[in-house]
């Protein structure tokens, strides 16, 4: 698993790096990013999922991020959001299926089952390989994303409290069981099971297993996809069942773009950072 450096920038005070490696998870070439704050370390790692079509430069050159990380002392990492490659499948005109859209599942249906494994790229095999060959990482983890990567966030921290110590997201898909989005991605990874599906959902995760903290999520109210794929409204009443703290920020004419998550990104790595540290 060894890693090559494919770039580095000097970024306030710290370094935004790109990474490749050979995934055993999914049996590509992988790339993610770092950006590593300025100092010797241990930093918590902050983990950022990206949405539908993306890979780890969305977030990096669009969020601005870094700025707030450095102030904080919070090392991000940005994985990519499915395996790529000539012998990879994908769904051809499909932007919301196969290459860049691997929903942070293992998918158990052909042809997907091979590639299609980010579900242990992103608990198991990133994070080993960046707290033993980074410098400065820690084991000391939080997860966030957008989107589809929202909807990663929410379930891998919800199924692993003990891997991820604090969890936030913007604009997630939370109930992918009961959307376009969702029921396409896990009929075609899972099958037709649909006790498959819940497990992967986190309106219905957070009602059998909870949370041990709180949970911030924003959500812009015009964003186009509020109404049919994305329904904050379902966590917001699943949390409140379950007792989980949820703090949902509807905010008042911001869309599904970057320039909603770049508005507000340092409040959520200014809250990881206090749960992280704490």
């Amino acid at each position: 698993m060894s890693l090559e450096k494919l770039n580095e920038w000097k970024c306030f005070g710290g370094s935004q790096s790109v990474y490749a490696h050979a995934s055993r998870a999914t049996g590509t070439r992988m790339e993610f990013a770092v950006f590593r704050p300025a100092g010797t370390g241990p930093f918590p790692v902050l983990y950022w999922l990206s949405g539908l079509t993306c890979t780890w430069e969305n977030f990096v050159t669009k969020a601005g991020a870094q700025r707030w990380a450095a102030e904080q002392g919070v090392m991000i990492v940005c994985p990519d959001t499915s395996p790529r490659g000539d012998d990879v499948p994908d769904a051809a005109d499909e932007y919301d299926f196969g290459k860049g859209a691997g929903f942070y599942v293992n998918a158990t249906q052909q042809p997907w089952a091979k590639h299609y494994r980010m579900y242990d790229y992103v608990v198991d095999e990133l994070p080993a390989l960046v707290e033993s060959d980074i410098d400065g990482a820690s084991d000391i983890r939080g997860i966030s994303g957008h989107s589809m990567g929202g909807h990663g966030a929410l379930t891998l921290a919800l199924r692993h409290p003990e891997r991820f110590r604090s969890v936030s997201a913007f604009s997630p898909i939370v109930a992918p069981a009961r959307v376009p989005w969702g029921e396409k991605a896990l009929g075609r990874y899972l099958g037709d099971d649909t006790a498959a599906w819940l497990e992967h959902d986190a309106c219905s995760l957070i009602q059998s297993r909870g949370w041990q903290g709180d949970i911030l999520v924003d959500q812009g109210d015009a964003d186009t996809f509020l109404e049919q794929q994305l329904r904050p409204g379902l966590f917001e009443d699943a949390c409140a069942k379950s007792g989980t703290r949820l703090t949902l920020r509807m905010q008042p004419g911001y869309d599904h773009s970057y320039y909603f998550v770049s508005s507000f990104i340092g409040d959520h790595v200014a809250w990881h950072a206090e749960r992280l540290k704490g």
